[in-house]
């Protein structure tokens, strides 16, 4: 059972999992039963990003998603 709010949690570790090659982002989401859970966004499933990706963090269940590249929109000229 977590000891840690699940978005603390997520603010302690996502600096450590951004710094990883091919993770675009994370944020707090839900497993497929509808209970809570750390995302990890990544541009492409791997092996590498899979070992190196924590199945859970601090008692949170972790998931991978595959989202590709994410870049800024351009600015629209307000």
């Amino acid at each position: 059972m977590p000891q840690h709010p699940i978005a603390e949690v997520l603010a302690t570790h996502t600096p450590a999992l951004m710094a990883l090659p091919g993770v675009v982002g994370t944020y707090e989401g839900a497993r497929s039963d509808g209970s809570p859970a750390i995302v990890v966004m990544v541009v492409k499933r791997s092996p590498e990003l899979e070992r190196r990706i924590p199945k859970t963090l601090e008692g949170w269940p972790v998931t991978i998603e595959v989202t590709g590249e994410i870049r800024a929109m351009p600015d629209s000229g307000r």
